[in-house]
């Protein structure tokens, strides 16, 4: 006995109500569901589609999906960390990290030659975190529309644009900034912390490039290679 498109359907809305957002995770638990429920059928050929549900529902325990959905979050995190990873690594090898090396000398001279080098390093800052918001603030509205429009949404898809691995990186930043303006007078008299600084504000901003330009540029092909099916969604 097997399961009725009809009833195909009300799997898939069964995760939604479950707080499944996202296409892949619904159609790997709706394929699940059908296959237990359909031995459970060859044993129990009386039993009801919703007892059969019911059933297997109450194996996945007390959170439901929830333990399935976070499991797959961390999967599918650590593939987009090694993928912001591997962008990174390819500016310190040839013939990028001629640039990178040319970027982080080009913003220490003008740190050297500037009499208000603590302004001109916060305002670099400062600018680079006001591009990331604004980002952030595009993506959460792409992504606000696509839930209105009742569009599929991938979770890999919004992983990429949610950028939330990464919050960190906005702390970090501030912390030295305290110690910079604390210390200034002898930090930024040092070629030796000026060539680092400078190297920390060309990395920050290559890495902010990478997750918010490059990674997007891509998305589709690496969509493409985590779900095969996602071209014929595209179609």
């Amino acid at each position: 006995m097997q399961l009725t498109t009809s009833q195909i359907d009300q799997l898939f809305t069964f995760t939604r109500q479950h707080y499944v957002e996202w296409y892949d995770l619904q159609s790997e638990l709706v394929d699940h569901l059908a296959n237990s429920i359909e031995a459970q059928w060859q044993q129990f050929p009386k039993r009801t589609f919703e007892e059969a549900l019911n059933i297997e529902f109450k194996k996945f325990g007390v959170f439901g999906f929830m333990d399935v959905v976070e499991k797959r979050q961390a999967v599918l995190g650590k593939k987009y960390n090694s993928i912001v990873w591997k962008h990174f690594k390819d500016f310190f090898s040839v013939p990028k990290i001629i640039l990178t090396v040319a970027m982080t000398l080009a913003m220490f001279l003008i740190l050297k030659i500037s009499a208000v080098k603590e302004y001109i390093f916060l305002g670099f800052y400062l600018l680079m975190i006001i591009a990331m918001f604004y980002e952030i603030y595009k993506s959460y509205q792409t992504r606000k529309n696509k839930k209105q429009s009742g569009e599929k949404r991938w979770l890999f898809e919004e992983i990429i644009s949610q950028y939330g691995n990464f919050a960190g990186i906005i702390i970090f930043p501030f912390n030295m900034m305290a110690r910079i303006f604390n210390d200034h007078e002898r930090m930024l008299s040092n070629d030796y912390w000026l060539i680092g600084l400078s190297f920390f504000l060309v990395s920050f901003s290559l890495f902010l490039f990478i997750i918010f330009k490059i990674i997007p540029s891509k998305a589709e092909s690496y969509l493409l290679a985590t779900y095969p099916e996602y071209k014929l969604e595209k179609l």
